[in-house]
């Protein structure tokens, strides 16, 4: 079974990072303020980046591990520019 690791961009601006094992259902919730959770006050909402992963486990981790990182990391994700991700990823270190 896939699960999805997604990242949504909120009408205020800001992201919400999330996973799910059915990504058009999971949106689609968001989308309609189903839950009361961050995004039900952001909305409208749209879908900016996702990535299938094999396991929960590793949609959950990296779920978390974007959820850590700064605003400047997020963008470059969605942009797919690994080599920024990497660039802010050392600053950050040093």
């Amino acid at each position: 079974m896939a699960v999805y690791c997604y990242i949504l961009k909120c009408a205020d601006g800001s992201y919400y990072a999330g996973h799910t094992d059915n990504l058009e259902q999971r949106i689609a919730e968001h989308v309609a303020g189903i839950s009361s959770g961050y995004t039900f006050t952001r909305r409208p909402v749209v879908l900016v980046w996702s990535q299938e992963f094999p396991t929960r486990h590793e949609a959950l981790a990296a779920e978390r591990q974007i959820k850590g990182w700064s605003r400047a990391k997020k963008e470059a994700l969605i942009r797919g520019d690994w080599q920024e991700i990497s660039r802010l990823a050392r600053n950050r270190q040093g």
